[in-house]
């Protein structure tokens, strides 16, 4: 740091075995900044990770850099500064890395010299760690990062020192100093006038934590900012009752010097012809962003992307309209929008990515644009047309590992100046936005191409069979995007009887949703031939077991003798079938029980004959629409069976609605439903 002229460094240690960083040594800074980084999983997009990973030095060479590539850390430090990442490789082995920020008045890349300073540091690093490992010392990570001391004076006049303190007892305004960690080392006498309050309240602690009236993010923005950019900075705060007071902080790598003078309501740096911003960007505005960061995260489909963007950007920024647009075959798609109507979107759908418009511009350069006023927007693109009441504009370009997918447009009712601390925000804010929408149509495309496939296997309609009535319905899980092995089937067969089949195979992917479709045929297959309900179940099982696969399967089949109105039935592990006499009672088949398919090859399936009157209905069903979380199995299908009950006595379509309904609105299901419901004719 000190041959680099660094103003923050941290070290982070890499175990064997493991692949998270741990930050060790952290100077310049204090620990409370660093600490969202204190450790950082290899695969994580963060410049020090990307260093060790690839072997190789990274630079970061401005704030919108840092925005656009690691928004994460644009996110929490929107700040003007300049970064290095480099690894640390001994022989064969990665150590850690290094991370080194210098002020934005560092030139836009590294010296020979500074490049030189640092590959020597990671030498003699991987050399220390190398030869600790080589004699039975193994890298030990401590439990919390060393800080390294403050740089101060060796020989402090005492003279010089007494007559400093009378200078600052003499002035008229306040001063005060704060060390790297925000805690207050001295303030003088005009300074605690100034703040109301007495030195001896103040010393040792941050002044945002005991003046309540500075208990404000901006304050400890601007300290933040100050720490870490190493640049001045300012701003005001009032003191109740009406007491306004202008802070100046000044930076070095020792702490901050804080000037306090008595100060107008608006400062004087103010811009007369724009008003400032209605909320300051700071520490508020990136807890907005940390939430909206969290909620990306468990978003879904692209609709809760576009959904969570527009409620949480409103409130974070202040936009007054707010359009998401992608990009498909060379032409921009309208993915959402909130605050502009319709008609105005739709002169935008599908416009070709050779439109010489702002929002295709930023995709194709993959360049943040800011507009603070209609003149300025009309200047960069002369066939602009004001179509809304706007005021203000940022075109932010969506991308992902370098490639643009698409453009955010943020559009403001009031001018608004844009400060470069915001437009690192708004870019960082592009950044998430484009990562989660990303994922989102991927979980789309995965999600269609599951339940394609799903409903694919499953009959697309019920063949007719003369003198009985079905109705069959199939829902997806409520959550995720996995494929279910929920099954039915009805198979006519000779002498007018016909087989009835719902089964559940264990699991959720791709390998459930292929056996699901063998033991469908192999079901088929048994049933045509006459066997009866036990033999098809254990001729089936002895594939299954055969096929050891690792998965198992429910099922339940019955044979339906509609000219006796007989029904016989056979269970390998199946919530039981509810049979509904023609009097409106409702009653549990319970069957002796079978094994699971594909356990045991030489179990055995009984089968059970029960009666099945004109005008009964036989309800087949699957676990999902009985079980939930909370709810004891055997309540929750007494309570099918009274729902089966009570339900109107309407055609099977109306009666698979109305048992479908309660599941429907379970915010607890994760499984599939499969129905099948028979009926024969009175």
């Amino acid at each position: 740091m000190r041959s680099t002229k660094a103003s923050v460094g941290l070290l982070y240690l890499l175990p064997p075995e493991e692949q998270v960083l741990w930050l060790a040594l952290v100077g310049g800074v204090s620990g409370r900044i660093a600490a969202p980084w204190s450790r950082i999983p290899l695969d994580t997009a963060i410049p020090v990770a990307d260093a060790v990973r690839d072997r190789r030095p990274v630079w970061v060479g401005s704030q919108e850099d840092i925005a656009r590539r690691y928004p994460r850390i644009g996110i929490v430090l929107p700040y003007d500064f300049k970064l290095t990442a480099a690894p640390i490789i001994g022989n064969g082995t990665v150590w850690g890395g290094i991370v080194l920020l210098w002020p934005v008045w560092h030139p836009p890349g590294l010296s020979t010299t500074e490049q030189e300073t640092i590959d020597a540091c990671c030498r003699r690093a991987a050399a220390i760690l190398d030869g600790a490992a080589d004699s039975g010392h193994p890298l030990h990570v401590p439990d919390e990062p060393r800080m390294l001391p403050v740089p101060r004076p060796q020989d402090a006049d005492p003279v010089q020192a007494a007559a400093a303190l009378a200078f600052t007892a003499r002035l008229p305004v306040g001063c005060c100093a704060l060390d790297l960690e925000g805690r207050l080392t001295f303030i003088n006498a005009a300074g605690a006038d100034l703040v109301g309050a007495t030195s001896g309240s103040l010393l040792g602690y941050r002044p945002w934590e005991v003046l309540r009236w500075l208990y404000d993010p901006m304050f400890e923005d601007r300290y933040r900012a100050a720490v870490v950019s190493r640049q001045p900075t300012s701003f005001t705060a009032r003191r109740p009752p009406d007491t306004w007071l202008l802070f100046q902080l000044y930076p070095d790598e020792s702490g901050i010097s804080v000037h306090i003078t008595p100060a107008d309501r608006l400062p004087a740096a103010t811009a007369p012809h724009l008003p400032q911003p209605a909320e300051p960007i700071g520490a508020t505005a990136l807890y907005h962003l940390t939430h909206l960061a969290t909620a990306l995260a468990e978003a879904a489909g692209v609709h809760d992307v576009v959904e969570l963007a527009a409620d949480q950007i409103v409130p974070a920024f202040g936009p007054k309209a707010l359009a998401l647009l992608t990009v498909d075959g060379g032409r921009l798609c309208i993915t959402g929008y909130r605050g502009y109507s319709a008609e105005l979107m739709a002169r935008f759908e599908a416009a070709p990515l050779t439109s010489d418009t702002p929002a295709v511009q930023v995709i194709t350069t993959g360049t943040a644009a800011f507009f603070p006023t209609f003149a300025d927007l009309k200047k960069a693109y002369p066939p602009a047309v004001q179509r809304d009441e706007m005021a203000s504009w940022a075109f932010l370009p969506l991308i992902v590992s370098g490639r643009p997918v698409g453009s955010l447009v943020l559009a403001y009712g009031v001018p608004r100046i844009f400060p470069p601390a915001e437009r690192a925000l708004l870019t960082s804010l592009a950044g998430l936005i484009a990562q989660a929408l990303d994922r989102a149509r991927l979980y789309d495309a995965k999600n269609s191409l599951a339940h394609s496939l799903q409903t694919g296997l499953l009959p697309r309609t019920l063949p007719h069979v003369p003198g009985l009535e079905t109705a069959a319905r199939y829902r997806p899980a409520g959550h995720g995007i996995d494929i279910g092995g929920d099954f039915y089937d009805l198979i006519p067969c000779a002498n007018g009887t016909v087989v009835v089949v719902i089964g559940d195979v264990q699991g959720h992917d791709t390998s459930a949703a292929a056996l699901m479709g063998q033991i469908r045929t192999a079901v088929r297959a048994n049933a045509t031939a006459g066997s009866s309900p036990g033999d098809v179940l254990a001729r089936t099982n002895r594939l299954l077991t055969d096929l050891d696969t690792g998965l198992f399967a429910s099922c339940l089949i019955a044979h339906l003798d509609l000219a006796h109105h007989r029904a016989l039935l056979a269970t390998a592990g199946h919530p039981p079938a509810l049979l509904r006499h023609p009097t409106g009672r409702a009653d549990t088949l319970h069957l002796p029980p079978g094994l699971l398919l594909g356990i045991d090859p030489d179990a055995d399936y009984p089968t059970t004959d029960v009666p099945l009157p004109p005008g009964a209905v036989l309800a087949l069903y699957t676990d999902g629409l009985v079980e939930t979380p909370s709810a004891d199995i055997g309540d929750a299908t007494a309570a099918l069976a009274h729902r089966l009950t009570t339900a109107p006595d309407e055609n099977l379509e109306t009666l698979a609605d109305s048992l479908l309904d309660h599941a429907e609105r379970s915010a607890h299901r994760n499984d599939d439903i499969a129905l099948l419901l028979v009926r024969p004719h009175r």
